[in-house]
């Protein structure tokens, strides 16, 4: 373990405890109301499962698509970082991009990350690929639309973590409407994961 690293993440979760009452309150009233200030990390189990996934197989070509605050970012780059790969995460508020650029920079990690700032959907059609691995983390509605542009880029064997499967349960249904395109799209194969909110892990090829 790198103690630069780690004293990192427990600022982040000390960021993600202090903010539990908050998003709980958001999530009753089923509103987004604020929601976007708050970190939403993807919690240290599917970020553990992640980092396992990366460096289990070497994937060098990392996309993480919704950085938010970076918390999922400064996991990715662990792994980059051990596997002699980089990360490139799209973000649509600077503000977070900045918030996440700090954050890696204090854990010696941002020169294994490219930060792209804008629209998820048009940075994504301008990325050339190939992708090895894959974390996709943004709002649930534009999970469909983000696969149909990153699967014609997928590097044979690449991974795909898709998060927030089971819950929120407000978010059911385009989780749903994901695993539906993802298991229907040819050379996939593709399975739910009850891990921290859910994933859906899928291979190609």
């Amino acid at each position: 373990m790198d103690p630069v690293v780690e004293l990192v993440k427990k600022e982040y979760q000390a960021r993600a405890d202090a903010e539990t009452g908050v998003l709980d309150g958001l999530v009753a009233q089923n509103s987004r109301r604020n929601i976007d200030d708050l970190l939403l990390p993807i919690g240290a189990a599917t970020a553990s499962l992640v980092s396992t996934l990366i460096q289990e197989s070497r994937a060098k070509s990392i996309l993480e698509v919704g950085t938010s605050y970076g918390y999922s970012t400064l996991w990715l780059a662990e792994a980059a970082r051990a596997t002699g790969g980089s990360v490139t995460t799209l973000e649509l508020q600077q503000n977070k991009i900045d918030y996440a650029r700090t954050q890696l920079g204090k854990a010696r990690l941002a020169q294994f990350v490219d930060f792209r700032v804008g629209d998820a959907l048009a940075t994504l059609n301008d990325l050339p690929g190939p992708f090895d691995f894959v974390l996709l983390d943004l709002w649930k509605d534009a999970y469909v639309a983000s696969f149909r542009l990153i699967y014609p880029k997928l590097a044979d064997g690449a991974l795909i973590v898709a998060d927030n499967m089971l819950y929120p349960e407000r978010a059911r249904a385009d989780a749903n409407a994901y695993r539906e395109t993802v298991r229907a799209a040819k050379n996939m194969t593709s399975v739910l994961l009850n891990v921290g909110s859910g994933i859906e892990l899928s291979r190609y090829r």
